[in-house]
């Protein structure tokens, strides 16, 4: 059955996608917006985690969703995803102090037959579907990707006080999420970084400690993470007019 499945997949070009867990990681201090729970704020009549949490509800990709929360927020979370019907949230958990440990308790939840698991970030709540499905579909085929955007500022390398150096602009990339592992090679990499004490921003630079090489798919401007006031009224304003308000 499964082989007449993959023939006919072939066939219409719609291949079927190894199943896939997404942890969406939201446990963050929020420190940078003064003081404001970002993840619980609206959206556009939204709590962002729930606009989030949407995008993944309605990808056929994701088989689940594990919600790695501020253990003060967690029952409010829980109540959000609960009361907006997201159907596939396996577990709101309480996350850890660095980003890898918040990441691997979510993967400790995730269905072990899922092959593939995304990593996103609760504060990027306008993720297309196009992201989602271009990075499992890549991850899928390489064992790791991330949606990423070139950067438009010219970017200098300050030491002092004082410009020292100028990067090729045409190298540099803003990494976005979901960032799609392997998981068995995610997994790895986050006990890696845990144990040796690695200070990561993001997943791909775990991986890539494991001498991985992590593929790159577009992002989108739309995709942004808020991180301060500026940007919740940027997202607030792109939601709204995506909603049709």
């Amino acid at each position: 059955m499964k082989k007449a499945l993959d023939i006919l997949g072939a066939l219409t070009g719609k291949v079927a996608l190894p199943r896939c867990s997404a942890v969406i990681v939201a446990a963050g201090s929020s420190t940078r917006m003064g003081g404001v729970d970002k993840i619980v704020t609206e959206i556009a009549g939204k709590p962002m985690i729930l606009r989030t949490a949407e995008a993944f509800e309605k990808n056929p990709a994701v088989q689940e969703i594990i919600v790695v929360a501020r253990e003060d927020l967690r029952v409010r979370v829980e109540e959000i995803l609960r009361e907006g019907g997201i159907a596939k949230v396996k577990a709101v958990v309480n996350g850890g102090v660095t980003r890898a440990e918040s990441v691997n308790k979510g993967l400790n939840w995730c269905d072990k037959k899922c092959k593939l698991i995304a990593i996103h970030d609760g504060a990027r709540p306008l993720v297309s579907q196009e992201i989602i499905t271009a990075a499992i579909t890549m991850a899928a085929k390489t064992g790791a990707a991330v949606p990423a955007m070139p950067v438009r500022d010219t970017i200098r390398v300050i030491e002092g006080g004082v410009g020292v150096s100028t990067p090729d602009r045409a190298k540099l990339y803003a990494m976005q999420t979901p960032q799609v592992f392997d998981a068995d090679l995610i997994r790895a990499a986050t006990i890696n970084a845990i144990q040796k004490k690695i200070e990561v921003t993001d997943d791909c630079a775990a991986v890539e400690q494991m001498g991985m090489k992590v593929n790159i798919v577009a992002g989108a401007e739309e995709n942004l993470k808020v991180t301060t006031r500026l940007d919740l009224a940027v997202v607030n304003a792109l939601a709204r007019r995506s909603d049709g308000q």
